[in-house]
């Protein structure tokens, strides 16, 4: 990246620590291609949340179930810097390994224009977050994940996320020690997936004080709730991951029949 590009990165990234505040509710869509970024951009959106599951439902027809890999999300995040101008927020799953991993997945997305790099603390091969069968990789070794990709980055307003699935498999209560603990360990934002109960949706932005993200999914474990009660409860982002991805759907589902039984497109 030329100096200019080195510029414009650091600008995208302060931008977007900016929406991302306790409260804020940035509301964010995801996208898994070049395409759905440039229609979110185009509906107004501020910044862009490259959806790990979106890139596996694109790329592979197959669900969320650790099948992407990381040339596939380098390649997308590439596709969608170069048509689109707003902050990337990228789902980074595992970070494709251990510390080591973490730290190269980190540099390459930051060198390809990621302005916010999401982490969690599934086992690999990941699962998405409201699938059952989800399983955790200990708190002390996502903990050193973290501290690799802090390391990693090379503009410190690029925004590090360390999600966690813990919920699911131990209890809200592990997932709450594990979400400060690696806050502590230098995460700048944190995402506790999963919640089941408005109450537990309210009692994560008060039991660790921080930038949080909210993940609203139809048919999925959370209750939905809108921007403005999310920015009520304090979450500093929400991101509606799948929604374009099952708009999408429904609608080639339906041209698909009409075209199939009518032979016309009238």
């Amino acid at each position: 990246m030329n100096d200019d590009g080195n510029r414009k990165s650091e600008s995208l990234n302060k931008r977007l620590r900016k929406l991302f505040q306790p409260g804020k509710g940035t509301m964010l869509v995801g996208a898994g291609n070049a395409l759905t970024a440039r229609i979110a951009t185009q509906a107004g959106f501020e910044a862009v949340h490259v959806s790990g599951a979106a890139i596996s439902n694109f790329t592979y027809g197959l669900p969320d179930l650790g099948l992407t890999t990381f040339n596939d999300l380098l390649h997308h995040v590439t596709m969608m810097r170069d048509v689109i101008e707003v902050p990337l927020f990228v789902d980074a799953d595992t970070g494709y390994g251990g510390p080591l991993n973490v730290r190269r997945t980190v540099r390459h997305l930051e060198r390809a224009g990621a302005n916010a790099i999401m982490l969690e603390d599934q086992v690999t091969p990941k699962r998405c977050g409201h699938f059952e069968g989800k399983e955790v990789i200990s708190k002390a070794e996502m903990i050193q994940k973290i501290k690799a990709a802090v390391d990693a980055r090379t503009d410190d307003d690029l925004i590090i996320f360390a999600r966690t699935d813990a919920r699911a498999v131990h209890g809200l209560d592990d997932a709450l020690d594990r979400a400060a603990a690696y806050q502590e360990a230098g995460a700048d934002c944190l995402f506790v997936e999963a919640p089941t109960t408005l109450e537990e949706l309210a009692r994560i932005p008060r039991a660790v004080p921080a930038p949080h993200l909210a993940n609203m999914v139809h048919g999925g474990l959370t209750p939905i709730q809108t921007r403005e009660q999310l920015a009520e409860l304090g979450y500093a982002c929400v991101v509606c991951a799948n929604a374009l991805l099952q708009a999408a759907m429904k609608s080639m589902v339906l041209m698909a029949e009409h075209i199939r039984k009518h032979g016309t497109l009238e």
